[in-house]
């Protein structure tokens, strides 16, 4: 099993709406914000990719399943996971938690693909990315 990423966002009042419940779309937002952060944790941030390859990792499909609220002024953990590494293809795990007591939030499940710049084609994850991606997966450093 892989380890876990971790990245910490507070639920602000923009989050929220009038009763000071996080509006479900913030969601999709802290979880991108966390994906993008676990690729800068690694040394190979997206921009990166994007330069030397001229190719990006773009969402192809996103499973949300939402456990309970968050709430105005809470203090939340993203966690990121690899679950799945194909040629052109990345699976993950998210959790959303409520950091003072651990309370799951939200799961949601990622799956991304690798494209040209123009977006038009799949293109294989590029090294050092996907060998990176692939120690991950097998346990390697978070």
């Amino acid at each position: 099993m892989t380890q876990f990423h971790r990245f910490a966002i507070r639920v602000y009042f923009e989050d929220t709406d009038a009763g000071g419940v996080a509006y479900h779309a913030n969601y999709l937002r802290w979880a991108e914000r966390a994906r993008t952060e676990s690729l800068r944790a690694m040394h190979l941030p997206h921009a990166l990719m994007m330069e030397r390859h001229n190719t990006m990792l773009v969402v192809r499909r996103i499973e949300v399943e939402y456990v309970r609220p968050a709430r105005l002024d809470d203090l939340l953990v993203i966690e990121t996971r690899i679950r799945g590494l194909g040629a052109a293809t990345l699976d993950l795990d998210q959790r959303v938690l409520r950091e003072d007591d651990g309370a799951e939030l939200a799961r949601l499940l990622v799956g991304l693909v690798c494209v040209s710049a123009d977006g038009l084609r799949p293109a294989r994850v590029p090294e050092p990315w996907r060998s990176e991606l692939a120690q991950r997966l097998k346990g390697g450093n978070a």
